[in-house]
Parts: C-alpha cells; structure tokens; sequence
C-alpha cells in the first residue's frame, strides 16, 4: 500500500491559502515575510526525492501547470513524476502536456483505490479542499508540515470543521529554525472509536 502525505506550508492558525502568493487573498505571500533560510526547505528537496507520485486538487494542479514545468532546475523529479488529479469537471483537453503522465481521478473512493497499489510515497501538494476531504476520510497518512510563526485570520484552513471522531497523530520529526519556522512530521495513528 502506498503511503499519502499531505504536504504543506501553514501559519500558527491552520491557514494554508496564498504561502507564495496568489491575487485575491489579503496576506498573500506570507512564506516570504519572514527571513530566508536554505535549511527550512530542506524538506522540500527530501520530499521530491522520495517520492513516486503527486496527487493535487483542480485548482492547484491548474495553478502549479501554469509554472513547474518551466523551473526545470528547481523541480526536475517533480516535473518527471506520475500526477492525478481530482476533479470532477476537469477534461483530458485540459491537462498539460510534457509534465508527465496525468491521470484525472473522479472521487475519494480512486484515490483510496490509488493508495492500494505498492510503491514509493503519493504526495499532496497545495489542494487545501481536497486535503480536507481526504484527511475527512482517514485517507491521509501522514503530514509534512512547516508551521510559519504567523496568525493570519481569513483564509483556506487546513483542517475541516467536520464533526468526527478525534484523530491521532504521532510526531515523528521536528525542527525549530531560527526564524520561527518549525518543521513538524506526524504520522496519522487512526480515529479514536471511543469519541
């Protein structure tokens, strides 16, 4: 079974909208207003060389085609790797040639199908909807998150408001960096039937 990991950047108060920037959002950008340092996105470079496929929603798969297949130095397994997307209303017209195979996925239930399959991680990018979602459903295995030292207010949450059973994560890594970032890696343990 292949394991799923949510990725991402998100402020103190669970925002996940806009971290690089997009038009529309009142804090948008927030990732580059505190100091750069190499070692935060570490991460990153480790993710993309682990992993064996990206899953991502419509709109960040929309958003992400639009740039990644340029930055050929920044993103060479990224760009390479097998992509699904979830969307319903997405079209094999609509998908972006030369940044390798895209398979459009329909629901929950392919992506559980998906994880089924042995082999290297999936992994989630932006797609804060579908996080949701998939977190909602015990589809998530496992978060990669770098929590910024902002409290933003407004914004697309990272977690829903879904009443369910509480779930249980284990803190598997963590980092403090000097300007207030943290890394922090849990795997999901499962929902807790007694609630």
């Amino acid at each position: 079974m292949s394991q799923l990991i949510y990725t991402a950047f998100v402020s103190l108060d669970g925002v996940v909208e806009a971290p690089g920037g997009e038009p529309g959002y009142r804090n948008t950008g927030w990732t580059f207003a505190v100091d750069f340092l190499e070692e935060v996105y570490g991460l990153k470079a480790r993710e993309q060389d682990e992993a064996g496929s990206m899953l991502l929603g419509r709109v960040s798969y929309q958003s992400f085609s639009a740039v990644w297949p340029q930055m050929v130095d920044e993103f060479p397994k990224y760009n390479a790797m097998p992509k699904y997307v979830v969307s319903r209303t997405l079209g094999e017209g609509d998908l972006v040639e030369g940044w390798g195979t895209t398979t459009i996925l329909r629901n929950l239930d392919e992506v559980a199908a998906l994880k089924q399959a042995e082999g290297a991680p999936i992994l989630l990018q932006g797609s804060a909807t579908l996080a949701r979602d998939l977190s909602d459903a015990g589809l998530i295995d496992r978060y990669h998150l770098l929590v910024f030292p902002w409290v933003l207010g407004a914004g697309k949450r990272m977690w829903s408001d879904t009443d369910k059973p509480r779930q249980k994560l284990e803190l598997v890594e963590s980092e403090a960096y000097g300007n207030g970032v943290q890394k922090l890696i849990y795997d999901v343990v499962g929902f807790d039937p007694e609630v």
